[in-house]
């Protein structure tokens, strides 16, 4: 039997990212939207809400197993794309049992008890602390756009389409900044579990060789191999490389069953 696919999108996405993978997945799936959901995507995308300065990873994973309640995916296998990297091992943490496999999709992993600005170097940390002062800063429902158009295309558009380029343009929205400077553990998280990054050889905002030292932090804590996957694309790999991707977790999902 085939366990269903729960994917948790990366900083300033949404669910909507996963759509051309999915669409070409056989495995059941649902794409989260982390909170606060009118970020992600919607026509006040870039409006300030309250909680963009009060969410917490621990809010992040709740509302993964609350959205998996909700469509009744009693146990999955769980991606995570970019940010989602401090996200889906919390998930894991606090229900082992409903987490089949972990997979990391160009993911950021900061090592044990550090927090996701300490990964970052050059114009990428420097835009994040930024926006990090800027959105604490700033009323509530002010514009909090967090890049503009070149700095997005250079991160997220390396192998995009220019079609594919404007849907994502017309969807990036707000990001809960303070979380990346939240210091995350992976404590007892059950080195059992089985895990899976997925390297993006083209990536613009997770290097290559920041990439292996994330896989080394995930082996160091909580420990166990991790299985490393390549895909010659940049970072939205489900929107660059979809059916790559969707063999992938389609051939974890099948195996984890």
């Amino acid at each position: 039997m085939t366990l269903p696919v729960v994917l948790v999108h990366g900083g300033a996405h949404g669910g909507w990212c996963w759509a051309p993978t999915t669409e070409r997945m056989t495995a059941p799936t649902l794409a989260v939207d982390l909170p606060p959901v009118s970020v992600r995507g919607g026509p006040r995308r870039y409006v300030d809400v309250a909680e963009l300065r009060t969410l917490t990873v621990t809010d992040f994973a709740t509302a993964v197993l609350d959205a998996a309640d909700t469509v009744g995916f009693p146990r999955f296998v769980l991606v995570g794309h970019s940010l989602a990297g401090i996200t889906i091992p919390e998930v894991a943490r606090r229900a082992p049992e409903r987490v089949a496999h972990l997979v990391f999709l160009a993911c950021s992993v900061p090592p044990e008890g550090g927090s996701i600005l300490d990964c970052l170097d050059g114009e990428v940390a420097a835009m994040a602390r930024t926006n990090l002062a800027r959105q604490l800063a700033a009323p509530v429902g002010a514009d909090v756009a967090p890049m503009d158009e070149a700095m997005a295309r250079a991160m997220f558009g390396t192998d995009l389409d220019e079609p594919t380029m404007r849907f994502v343009l017309d969807r990036l929205g707000a990001e809960v900044m303070s979380v990346m400077d939240e210091s995350v553990t992976r404590s007892g998280l059950d080195p059992a579990i089985p895990k899976t990054w997925v390297r993006t050889l083209r990536d613009a905002v997770v290097e290559v060789d920041k990439q292996d030292r994330f896989v080394a932090n995930l082996e160091a804590v909580p420990g166990g191999p991790v299985t490393v996957v390549d895909l010659d694309t940049g970072h939205d790999a489900m929107l660059a490389r979809p059916d790559g991707l969707a063999a992938v977790l389609d051939g974890i999902a099948a195996a984890a069953g």
